[in-house]
């Protein structure tokens, strides 16, 4: 027997089969470094329009895990996307580096009550090591970003430009001090803000309390008695025992119903609607004598169950008719709707009782309680009550109460002087800082559209913004307070300047070593420097301002507004919050045009990730295993509006989709085989038809692809360009040309031109998946015939995709209803095999009884429909006369027979021709494949 193997066009490439990307995608990154590829992006990108992502900077502490991989793998799909669109979409990454968590780490490790220096000196060394190491797992997951140049929130520019930002905003009117209500943790000695607060649940003393009445005349009259009959008392509902020595007043609905009720040895003051529940609870037996409104109880007095002063009746709009007794113990140093309630009654800051000090304890000189810390005190506080005969009830429940992110531990509400920006202030007749905060979010595209509705409740409902925190490690409130009016000096824009000229040079720590006579000389003895420092909120949420304005202006066409920020959900309460108030405050609008939010990595039951349910995926296990390339795949593939969920299972899912992406790319390249562009690249009109239809649907597809890029529709883009490489290319295209690309002469047109469209797609795929996978697009990219730039990323979207003319005789329709046809031909192919009727594609002949619309349109392709459909022989005949054993198709109007063929199979293309034998020379071969040999060549129009 003759071999035949030396005259086919065999595939041939050293593109690998087999990834081996734990190993080559390092390889890859050292070629990124050594190309300085990032750098080679900005000049390429000069004269470009801008794409400003701004990056929200995680925070400098730990290992990075899956939900930062997530965020910066996301980042990096959209930068990569935006520059194959022609932008100029430069990546700087940022760390947000002051805090609490590193000043814990710090004194966690060397011991609390360390010189404020040294804690400040150790938290900057910790936070570098830190963002070293964060930076390692950024760079090896493949995001391309200037990380040689990143903003840290600690550099001395950053920490000088966000004390400007702060004299920017006192300079609009919307900082002022103020004795409220604010988040505290013992643990931190500091407030928190709203961000740093979340809910778990709780076990706490709930108790009733009776408050006996001292003006029994009011109340009477209240509700028109004469006298009252017995002793009265009002009877309040309250989870927090500890605040009962801080009460100061009680507070009804004006427009609920209230009762007086006789229970024998004592009357009780109940909301009428909860009287039955209360007396139950208290085991009473009772009868209601006499009903009043709330209105009608303005500033009657009770007496305080244990301590000789009294609690006056206001009435408050916020009193609620769900659990208690209706009326409400306000304690204004530790509940911010007392706080208010009180102060529109006329209470004085300095006469609010605030007994709990910064670390939880009582202050010494309070009564019976003084020295004890609060949640230890609350027994004794209940024993107290029970002693003095003012308890009526005594239980434990479970509820939802508010923690310490970072500590785990329960929070109160503490009134203590801080500085705020206002909401609701009007600086210079102008618009608030709410209102010109809504405004801006109508005027923000959100992605998902929810996001808006939830930032704007967000918004429309929260507090002053509390800025000022108690700590160590932070940026510091540069403010000069006049020892006798507690003002601000008249000159604090111009004094903060020149702290900021100071802090570029020396950093935070110039402000705390700064003698205050440096700057106000003789006027220094007449004002305090203060020693509070920002929320680290502020030093994210006004990066705006000194990176983008700052450390790294990016020369945006509209300023320093980003075209974009993206974080996690949670970023609503955080950065995108905080952002959005600072961008109000200085420049009047949001410093983003488009907020994308994305969800939460969960395990495939949906439960969060956590080491004690083993189901935590660490990032830098799937590199080290997988590859950095499988991890984008799955970032990609999963709809990030909602929770995500990964874990090995689906992670290997995506490791078998990438190699259907990978062997397709594989086989374009070992089919480009001896093919150079240059040369053998022949015109659209020379192309043979199936060739033609490739690359208009390739075309199609580019466009739907970058409309999803567009959109930020990774999850799209990934089902598109899978389904590809799956039906169009897999199924149906790359499986046709084998015969023709393989048997042909090397040279010929049937084979160049299936070679062009080849190269066409390859060019065009190697783009779309680029921004995903990252490293095998660069890494096929060198493989490519042709000369070319170092790198995919240097270039645009695919321009050599040609459109089919819309009047083309085997256009779009045509060959939809050819793959219809050829589907399923395939499904009775596979029921032969499978029946052991025939062995490969090639031993059948098949008759296709088709209706004569259907059988029109297939003749079309002559002779060529066999190889089409991968057979030896194809004969079309009508509908009508399709036997009894022909089967019947999932397509409407056809019908196959498929039978074994008869004729011997031709040594080279390996189909059963009866020709076969025939030929003297080649008696093994048929007379195609001796006309490719040693002839002319064949001549394809179609297939």
């Amino acid at each position: 027997m003759t071999d035949y193997k030396a005259t086919l066009n065999l595939p041939s490439t050293e593109f690998p089969m087999k990834a081996g990307l734990p190993l080559r995608e390092p390889e890859i990154l050292q070629r990124w470094n050594s190309i300085d590829l990032y750098r080679k992006l900005r000049r390429i990108g000069e004269g470009r329009p801008k794409f400003i992502l701004h990056d929200g900077p995680p925070y400098a502490n730990g290992s990075i895990h899956i939900g930062h991989a997530l965020n910066k793998i996301i980042k990096d799909m959209i930068t990569r996307s935006k520059t194959l669109s022609g932008f100029d979409a430069p990546y700087v990454p940022g760390w947000d580096c002051h805090g609490l968590p590193i000043e814990h780490k710090v004194e966690t490790t060397f011991g609390k009550n360390q010189p404020a220096d040294l804690t400040r000196e150790r938290c900057r060394t910790y936070a570098a090591e830190q963002v070293a190491e964060q930076k390692e797992g950024f760079i090896r997951i493949g995001v391309l970003g200037d990380w040689d140049n990143p903003y840290l929130t600690m550099d001395f520019a950053n920490e000088a430009g966000e004390i400007r930002a702060l004299a920017e905003i006192v300079r609009h009117g919307f900082v002022f001090k103020g004795l409220k209500p604010v988040n505290w943790c013992f643990d931190c000695g500091s407030a928190l803000a709203e961000a740093e607060v979340e809910y778990q649940d709780k076990q706490s003393d709930a108790i009733d309390v009776a408050f006996p009445v001292e003006d029994a005349d009011k109340l009477a009259a209240a509700f028109g008695l004469a006298e009252l009959p017995k002793p009265t008392a009002i009877v309040i509902w309250t989870t927090t025992p500890w605040t009962i020595p801080a009460n100061q007043a009680l507070n009804v609905h004006p427009e609920f119903d209230y009762a007086l009720v006789d229970t024998g040895e004592r009357l009780l003051l109940l909301a009428e609607e909860l009287v039955e529940a209360s007396l139950q609870r208290y085991g009473l037996q009772g009868q209601v004598i006499a009903t009043a409104k709330g209105e009608a109880l303005e500033l009657i007095r009770f007496r305080h169950p244990f301590y000789e002063r009294f609690s006056p009746i206001y009435l408050a709009d916020y009193v609620a008719l769900d659990a208690g007794t209706g009326i409400v113990h306000s304690a204004p140093a530790y509940g911010e709707d007392d706080f208010y309630s009180c102060k529109r009654y006329g209470l004085h800051n300095d006469e609010i009782l605030s007994p709990v000090q910064s670390n939880g304890v009582y202050v010494e000189s309070l009564p019976f309680f003084g020295g004890q810390f609060i949640w230890k005190a609350n027994p004794n506080i209940v024993a107290k009550l029970a002693e003095v005969g003012a308890l009526l009830k005594h239980e434990s429940i479970s509820h939802s109460y508010m923690h310490c992110w970072r500590h785990k531990t329960p929070l109160i509400y503490r009134a203590t002087a801080q500085w705020f920006i206002g909401m609701d202030t009007q600086p210079d007749q102008g618009a608030t800082l709410r209102e010109r905060a809504l405004k801006g979010i109508e005027q923000t595209r959100f992605i998902p559209a929810w996001g808006q509705a939830r930032l704007h409740n967000m918004i429309a409902g929260r507090p002053d913004w509390c800025i000022s925190r108690q700590r160590n490690w932070g940026v510091p409130i540069p403010f000069f307070l006049h020892k006798e009016s507690g003002e601000l000096h008249p000159r604090t824009v111009e004094l903060i300047e020149a702290v900021a000229e100071r802090v570029e040079q020396q950093g935070i720590e110039a402000w705390f070593k700064l003698d205050a006579a440096e700057l106000l000389g003789e006027e220094a003895a007449q004002y305090d420097k203060i020693s509070d420092t920002l929320d680290v909120w502020f030093d994210s949420g006004t990066t705006h301002w000194h990176v983008l304005r700052g450390s790294h202006p990016l020369g945006h066409a509209s300023g320093p507004r980003a075209d974009l920020y993206m974080e996690g959900s949670d970023q609503h309460r955080g950065w995108f919050h905080s952002s959005l108030l600072t961008g109000c405050a200085i420049d009047g609008h949001p410093p983003y045009k488009t907020l994308l939010t994305h969800g939460f990595t969960v395990d495939e039951q949906g439960r969060k990730q956590s080491k004690s349910l083993g189901n935590v995926i660490a990032p830098q296990k799937v590199t080290d295993t997988l590859g950095a390339d499988i991890l984008r795949l799955w970032v990609a593939a999963t709809d990030y509006s909602s929770e995500m969920a990964v874990s090995d299972q689906i992670l290997q899912r995506s490791a078998d989709a990438y190699r259907r992406i990978r062997n397709t790319a594989r086989f374009l390249l070992s089919n480009l085989n001896g093919f150079d562009p240059d040369r053998d690249l022949l015109p659209n009109d020379r192309l043979i038809a199936l060739d033609r239809w490739a690359i208009d649907r390739a075309l199609l597809l580019q466009r739907e692809i970058e409309e999803a890029f567009d959109d930020y529709r990774f999850w799209v883009v990934y089902q598109k360009v899978h389904n590809f490489c799956v039906q169009e290319l897999g199924g149906f295209y790359l499986d046709i040309i084998k015969d023709r690309q393989y048997t042909t002469g090397a040279d010929s047109l049937p084979r160049r031109s299936c070679q062009t469209a080849l190269y066409h797609i390859a060019e065009a795929l190697v783009r779309w998946i680029a921004p995903i996978l990252a490293f095998t697009a660069d890494e096929i990219w060198q493989y490519l015939p042709g000369s070319r730039n170092e790198s995919v990323m240097l270039n645009t979207w695919y321009d050599g995709l040609a459109e089919l003319p819309e009047n083309t005789e085997l256009g779009r329709a045509f060959w939809d209803k050819v793959m219809a046809v050829k589907s399923a031909v395939n499904k009775e192919l596979e029921n032969q095999r499978a029946a052991k009727i025939i062995g490969g594609n090639l031993q059948a002949e098949i008759t296709l009884y088709a209706e004569d619309s259907l059988a029109v349109e297939l003749a079309k392709l002559g002779n060529e429909l066999r190889f089409v459909l991968i057979a030896s022989a194809v004969t079309l005949a009508p509908l009508n006369q399709a036997p009894v054993e022909a089967v019947s198709s999932e397509l409407n109007g056809l019908k196959l027979l498929v039978k074994k063929t008869e004729h011997a199979k031709c040594g080279r293309c390996w189909h059963h021709l009866p020709d076969v034998g025939t030929h003297a020379d080649h008696p093994e071969l048929c007379g195609r494949c001796i006309e490719n040999i040693d002839g002319d060549g064949e001549v394809r129009h179609y297939a």
